[in-house]
Order: structure tokens, then C-alpha cells, then sequence
């Protein structure tokens, strides 16, 4: 697995929006908190665009995003918002040689699956908070993690234990993002919900019954059986239904036949306290019957 080289003072950072349009209100203040660690900003030319629900058509957002990957200055590309149309540039992107000159790129929900194809092109990413999240300033502590992570550090990530937690201790590649994206690219190319990982999942206006769904898919297809742990983010934006009240209590349903660790309640995803992630990184999980949890990431 490739790391990008860590950032230093006078480096380019590229923004741009391949799925969802995003106002500049939110864009350009988090331009100004990273130009203020000493980097060179670009807001790429369609960021701000309108085309129905996306930031441009598919041409315009894949040259947005081929310019930034291609750039020899930029060392980072940071999406500025999820919202779904990512998927329509994942074909174009894998013809690119992306390992020639790796860079980090940044960003969560729908750009899982830009993380995805990364994973396949043997190249580490961070899943992250984008914009709107950035613009709260380099004094909140996941915009300094992600700052620190830029810089070539590691973290250890701690995080407040659940009751449904299962203990245990894990090592092994940690993948994941948005399961309703991830779900949508099994048995294509960019599939990575595959056994033998340490598996993190979140997700936003889900029903239960749909997020179950893609449960017994794993089930059924041998990944769920077959990971080596499993970290469970924030599902938020969801109603109780008929079997059950909360989405932790269906997903410890579905994993209590399997013995290795599971962390409820993880800071990843839509909310605010949102830690970043090393995808593709070595890791190692701990989940502890004390009730602190933590994700250790090593160095390659």
C-alpha cells in the first residue's frame, strides 16, 4: 500500500466537489483555515457549479477531480461535500495512472466510493470531515488530527465504549466509509467489503430494515463471518421500526454469532466529532469491557 508523502508548509491543496454542489459560504472559510497552516489553496473550477442535484455534469466534476490528481503541486485533494454522483466518474478515474504520483485525498459519505478505488489502486486516503467541518478551525481536535495525519503522523484514536460492545483485541487492514455506497459497489471493481479486514460502517436516513438488509448480504456472502473486527459508527437521521428501536440493536443482532471485537458508537459520520481515518492503514482495535476503545494506526 502506497502512502502519499506528508504535506509540509507551501504545498498545494486542491477543493473541489465531485458529487453534490456546495454553497462558497461554506467552502471558502474552510480555504482560509487551511491557508492559514501555510498551504497554497485551489478551488477548482466547477466546485461551485449547478447541475440538478450535482455540482456540474459528469464531464465537469471527473475534470475538476482528473486536473487535481494529475496536478504534480498538489499533494491534496479535498472534496468539499458527499451527495451522491460519485459514482458516475469511478470508471474514467481508474484509467488513470493515480499511482504514478499519489496524493491524499479526503472526504467521507458518498466519497467512499472515490476511497474505494484508491484501496484497489494500492493507495491510502483519509476518511475525514471536508468543508464544513474544516471551516470550524485547526483548534478542534479532529481538524488537528487531520492536520497531524497530513504532517506524516499516526494516531490513536479513544472513544467512550457501549453497552453492546463485544471486547476483544484486533489487528489487521481497516477499509469501510458509507455502507449504503460501499453495498452499491459489491462484485465491481471497487468492492472492498471483503473478509479479513477491520470493518468501519455509518450512514445517514437509512431505514433499519435496509441497513439489515445489507447486513445479511455480508452474512450470506461470507464477510461478516470473516472480518477481523468491526467499528460502528454514528447512524443518524433514522425512525425506530416494528423489530427494532435503534440501529445498534439490529447490528448486534447480526453480529452475535461471531467472536471477534465490535465498537458501538464510534465518532464517524454525519455529526460533528467526526475523527479521521486512514483507509487501507494497518491498525490496531481495541475494545475494551473497561469502556474505553481505541483504533491505533502503525506506521507502514
Amino acid at each position: 500500500m502506497i502512502y502519499p508523502a506528508p504535506l509540509k508548509k507551501g504545498d498545494k491543496i486542491a477543493i473541489c466537489s465531485p458529487a453534490g454542489k456546495i454553497k462558497p459560504e461554506i467552502v471558502h472559510p474552510a480555504a482560509s483555515v487551511l491557508r492559514a497552516q501555510g498551504f497554497r489553496v485551489e478551488i477548482m473550477p466547477h466546485t461551485f457549479g449547478e447541475y440538478g442535484h450535482y455540482s456540474g455534469t459528469a464531464d465537469e466534476r471527473y475534470a475538476d477531480l482528473r486536473a487535481a490528481l494529475t496536478d504534480p503541486e498538489v499533494r491534496l485533494v479535498l472534496c468539499s461535500r458527499g451527495g451522491y454522483g460519485m459514482v458516475h466518474l469511478l470508471e474514467r478515474l481508474n484509467s488513470l495512472p493515480l499511482a504514478d504520483d499519489p496524493k491524499w485525498v479526503a472526504g467521507f459519505s458518498d466519497i467512499s466510493a472515490l476511497h474505494a478505488l484508491l484501496f484497489h489502486k494500492g493507495i491510502a486516503s483519509i476518511h475525514s470531515l471536508m468543508c464544513a467541518g474544516i471551516k470550524r478551525g485547526a483548534d478542534d481536535p479532529d481538524i488537528a488530527s487531520f492536520l497531524d495525519i497530513l504532517a506524516g503522523g499516526r494516531p490513536a484514536h479513544i472513544f467512550d465504549g457501549h453497552p453492546y460492545d463485544r471486547p476483544g483485541l484486533a489487528e489487521g487492514t481497516l477499509l469501510g466509509g458509507n455502507l449504503a455506497v460501499l453495498a452499491e459497489l459489491i462484485n465491481t471493481p471497487y468492492d472492498i467489503l471483503k473478509p479479513d479486514t477491520i470493518l468501519f460502517i455509518e450512514d445517514i436516513a437509512e431505514p433499519i430494515y435496509k441497513i439489515e438488509r445489507i447486513m445479511y448480504q455480508l452474512k450470506l456472502s461470507g464477510v461478516l463471518s470473516g472480518i477481523r473486527g468491526l467499528i460502528v459508527g454514528q447512524f443518524t437521521d433514522y425512525k425506530p421500526d416494528g423489530n427494532y428501536d435503534d440501529m445498534e440493536s439490529m447490528i448486534r443482532d447480526m453480529t452475535a454469532p461471531y467472536a471477534y471485537p465490535v465498537a458501538f458508537n464510534a465518532p464517524v459520520g454525519h455529526v460533528d466529532h467526526n475523527i479521521p481515518l486512514i483507509e487501507s492503514a494497518k491498525v490496531t482495535l481495541k475494545v475494551n469491557p473497561e469502556g474505553r476503545n481505541s483504533i491505533i494506526f502503525h506506521r507502514q
